[in-house]
């Protein structure tokens, strides 16, 4: 029997859709650099790593794991609810935020419900578009010579939205541009939006934040019913490898999200571990320090080496080096270095990379004055 033409049969968002590319094939490389040789500064990893907390309650929940987790989360979401001072009613769980962001594109957007988001911003939003079959809009990103280069224009997405639009995409702070827009812009901006117009941020990197003017928008969520607000446990926390995340909104929208979320969909090791690392405020205390002292070290040291780097607000910067990074990129993964090239994000020029520990950092700069020299 001849194989039918699959690609034919697929939905036609799905057949014009690219699937989400991670980078490089990570596991090969660990074992062409083994012992640890390979320093990891791709994927925006926190390497302080979990709270002990997190890791103890993983170790206590192995003796459980012929039985189903529980599919309401209920301990996490009591505690996230504490946390954040909201009804669980607002609150879903998911297998990350990734989950999370393309679920509400399935559920809201479609070929009659556009999608709009920033340029530069994160690559999910466009793949949640397309496999809705969604009209996909980027807005211009603010100019290089502004005071966040290639970060949101809130005026110009507001612009961009139309009369078709049902769904807003924002990242805060923004993948891979690590920019950010102050709480009081946010709140301007969801002043000038219809209320039919949902709008998701994004705060995967919220934890990271020492800048004043931002804090989480779920303080908005009161004034602004069509606001979502999505975070994760994968990158402060120090938990990627389990995959947890969760959304906050109104009650009646995660009703209606709840209806096409997976059984089961958080594993009984993520709930254990998410939540027992919310309560260890002092571990993402030191992380978040840790982060940022790191992070303007390692600026300032690329910046002495005479790269662009941007202002950031995360765990990793955005580097331009003002010609084709590919060379630069590929030079440093013979060398056992892995960063993230941005040419799929229209930024061949640059490279994304994570702050790491200063020992991984210290072999990034001494392996990039080689491949500049």
């Amino acid at each position: 029997m001849p194989s039918p033409d699959f690609e034919a049969l697929a939905q036609g968002g799905i057949r014009r859709l690219r699937a989400y590319d991670p980078g490089h094939d990570i596991v090969a490389l660990r074992r062409k650099f083994p012992g640890g040789a390979l320093v990891e500064l791709g994927s925006n990893e926190s390497p302080f790593g979990p709270s002990p907390r997190a890791v103890q309650a993983v170790s206590d929940c192995v003796a459980s794991l012929h039985r189903y987790p529980d599919p309401l989360g209920s301990e996490l979401k009591s505690a996230l609810a504490t946390h954040l001072q909201v009804d669980p009613a607002r609150l879903m769980l998911g297998n990350g935020s990734h989950e999370l962001l393309m679920m509400v594109a399935q559920v809201f957007a479609g070929p009659d419900a556009g999608v709009v988001a920033s340029e530069f911003g994160f690559a999910v939003y466009a793949i949640a578009a397309q496999a809705a079959g969604a009209k996909f809009v980027r807005a211009p990103a603010l100019p290089l010579g502004s005071a966040m280069p290639r970060g949101h224009d809130l005026d110009a997405i507001a612009a961009a939205v139309d009369a078709d639009t049902q769904l807003v995409y924002l990242a805060n702070p923004n993948n891979p541009s690590a920019t950010w827009f102050s709480t009081a812009a946010l709140a301007t901006f969801l002043e000038s939006v219809r209320s039919d117009v949902l709008v998701v941020v994004d705060e995967a990197y919220l934890e990271f934040v020492t800048s004043p003017e931002l804090v989480s928008a779920v303080g908005l969520l009161d004034r602004f019913p069509n606001l979502i607000v999505t975070r994760t446990f994968s990158k402060a926390h120090g938990l990627a490898g389990l995959r947890v995340g969760y959304a906050c909104a109104h009650p009646d929208l995660v009703a209606v999200l709840e209806r096409v979320r997976e059984s089961f969909n958080v594993g009984t090791p993520g709930l254990a571990a998410a939540t027992a690392s919310l309560a260890d405020s002092v571990h993402l205390d030191s992380v978040r320090s840790a982060n940022a002292a790191e992070r303007d070290w390692l600026a300032n040291q690329l910046r002495l080496r005479g790269a662009r780097v941007g202002p950031s607000q995360t765990n990793f910067v955005l580097v331009d080096f003002e010609r084709d990074a590919t060379a630069i990129e590929a030079s440093l993964v013979r060398k056992g270095i892995v960063l993230r090239p941005m040419a799929g994000y229209g930024l061949g020029n640059c490279l994304r990379i994570t702050v790491g520990a200063r020992g991984d950092n210290l072999q990034l700069l001494d392996a990039l004055d080689q491949v500049l020299s």
